[in-house]
């Protein structure tokens, strides 16, 4: 078993991973980037070292920066969480190649055929699992797409080699849509997965979201822990996930379960991963009704590495899929069969992301944690990083924690969740908490006859309004106490953290840099004693960012001439792709951005008049 493993992610699934290694005997080393120096993956560590600036391109997906620190700190295993690299089969490579280093996943040439999309479908089709009619190659045209279309008819759904979550897909709902929906694809994809291949499917009108989660060891064993159902999804991405599906009857999940074993097979597939398939629903079916094996399934994707809600599969099963994960990359064998793997009672997972859901979900552009209470009791488990006190990093994704409730049947399970998400007490930034309350009185979700559209597209907008009035929290400015003051300083040699902390009572001055503070003042700015800001040149009102993130396109220069309505930038933020629109006509008179930039919220981005 490794001595030393080093999780190259941040946030609750580093601490996830830290914790299955702490029992298991290992040391752990946390990267971290300059915005998350604070971050609760950072305290768990053993170790922690310095990998970049907050942009994520240059810190958490900085190839020699991780495989760097994991040989700075002695760590003989790199795990990569999901997300950022988790997925990369050019970083897997790279770790693979270093000596004395081991990846703590499917190997590079397993991610590379079944991670990226368009290879995985020809996988599939060769191993006898249905796929969704799509294209087996990367499209190279917004030609292409119309092609598909006249031949399959829209919707088309254009989607990322690399992605997953929704991100890097986009919905093509007539021909006029090719050719803006497909360099939007091709943007997300390079953005977020450093790939902007995409390739093309037909979008299914009425699917459910099914999901078989595999484990599979060097020595040719491969196992299915059965089924998660991830079809209550908000713009493609997954906010409750449960398990067993409460749609499927035995038969149907038995087949689809074989069939992820079949691919897995087929792909010499090994390690911890997801094999995802869409199941066609019956529009007309009701509550207690199930989706028998006559019912068509598509094969989705694979996702190469451990996900977001494996906690599901953990709790029917008792199986820790991280410690597996581990084991099998240090060359053990699986110590159980197929016939041990037995699903017992009920589980859902809800995401606890800092979003109004009541404002589309917007995701919060800051705040501190100044209340931070999680429920407990049995059949309950939080899977968090976050503390009470803690500032809310926004230059990643919006996820707080994750609350994971198992019960005896899916009828305890719903209403255990009721009160552990009425127990959840959160204060200082918005949460779903309310939204997710909400869907335990919902008929669909109870009934299980949602699909993955049903929030998008038939939900009342007003219910989730009415939750949030109800049961949701407002932002509050963090007090400052005057008497005493605690100070935690970050010391970097070499790159390694070290903390140092500082109690100041009454008066105490504190010298940093030559200059005196009080205690409790702000802190000087950057460069200088002076507050430095950002002129811009040109009359007219301005268009201000309204998060952080990062500027993906500039579709505007000075001099055009521009409607209400029109896109002036597109902006990632929280990992998703934004649009800045005008909300009147006017000049553009001034565009203060550059593609690449990284912009606070309130910086402008263009001047209008």
């Amino acid at each position: 078993m490794f001595e030393k493993v080093l999780v190259a992610n941040r946030g609750e699934i580093a601490v996830r991973v830290m914790r299955a290694c702490e029992e298991l005997g290992i040391e752990t080393v946390a990267v971290y980037s300059d915005a998350d120096k604070h971050s609760g993956h950072v305290r768990y560590a053993d170790e922690a070292y310095n990998v970049g600036p907050a942009r994520a391109a240059d810190s958490y997906l900085d190839h020699e920066a991780i495989i760097d620190a994991a040989q700075q700190a002695d760590a003989d295993a790199i795990h990569p969480g999901y997300g950022f690299l988790a997925e990369n089969a050019d970083f897997a490579g790279k770790v693979e190649a270093t000596e004395g280093v081991t990846w703590v996943g499917p190997s590079a040439d397993s991610m590379e055929q079944l991670g990226e999309k368009t290879k995985a479908r020809q996988t599939m089709r060769a191993a006898d699992v249905p796929i969704v009619p799509g294209t087996t190659e990367p499209a190279e045209s917004a030609a292409e797409v119309e092609a598909f279309g006249d031949e399959h008819g829209y919707p088309v759904a254009i989607k990322a080699e690399g992605g997953g979550g929704g991100r890097g897909m986009k919905i093509v709902h007539s021909a006029d849509e090719a050719d803006e929906q497909f360099e939007s694809a091709k943007r997300e994809g390079e953005a977020y997965f450093d790939n902007d291949n995409v390739y093309l499917e037909r979008y299914l009108q009425n699917p459910r979201h099914i999901e078989v989660q595999i484990v599979a060891d060097e020595q040719g064993n491969v196992r299915h822990l059965g089924e998660r159902d991830c079809s209550l999804q908000r713009r493609h991405q997954k906010v409750i996930e449960e398990g067993p599906s409460p749609a499927l009857t035995d038969d149907l999940r038995e087949e689809i379960g074989e069939a992820a074993r079949r691919g897995a097979d087929a792909a010499g597939y090994t390690n911890a991963g997801t094999f995802e398939f869409l199941v066609e629903d019956d529009p007309e079916r009701e509550a207690g009704e199930l989706l028998d094996a006559d019912a068509e399934f598509y094969f989705l994707e694979v996702n190469t590495r451990i996900q977001v809600e494996h906690t599901v599969t953990e709790a029917l099963t008792g199986i820790d899929i991280v410690k597996y994960q581990l084991r099998v990359a240090a060359g053990e064998e699986l110590d159980f069969a197929q016939s041990d793997v037995e699903l017992e009672g009920h589980a859902v997972e809800y995401r606890i992301n800092a979003e109004n859901a009541a404002d589309d979900f917007a995701p919060a552009t800051g705040g501190s944690l100044e209340t931070y209470d999680p429920p407990g009791g049995i059949g309950v488990r939080v899977d968090d990083a976050l503390r009470q006190g803690d500032e809310l990093v926004t230059d990643y994704d919006s996820m707080v924690a994750k609350l994971i409730v198992a019960g005896s049947d899916r009828e305890e399970c719903i209403a255990r969740s009721q009160r552990a998400l009425a127990e959840y007490d959160i204060e200082g930034i918005p949460t779903i908490v309310p939204f997710h309350r909400l869907m335990l009185t919902d008929n669909a979700f109870v009934g299980g006859t949602h699909t993955t559209k049903y929030l998008d597209e038939h939900l009342d907008p007003e219910r989730i309004d009415e939750a949030q009035q109800q049961w949701g929290t407002e932002p509050v400015g963090a007090e400052r106490e005057e008497d005493v003051v605690e100070r935690d300083f970050t010391i970097e040699v070499n790159g390694k953290r070290f903390e140092v902390e500082l109690e100041e009572r009454g008066a105490a001055q504190l010298a940093v840099g030559g200059a005196e503070s009080g205690a409790g003042g702000p802190p000087e700015p950057a460069g200088g004693g002076e507050e430095s800001e950002t002129v811009v040149e040109g009359g007219g009102e301005t268009v201000e960012s309204e998060m952080q993130g990062t500027i993906l396109s500039v579709d505007v220069e000075e001099g055009d001439e521009i409607e209400p309505g029109d896109v002036l930038v597109v902006l990632e933020a929280m990992k998703m792709e934004n649009d800045v629109v005008a909300s009147h006509g006017g000049t553009v008179t001034r565009v203060a951005v550059e593609e690449g930039d990284s912009v606070d919220m309130g910086d402008v981005l263009v001047v209008i008049d």
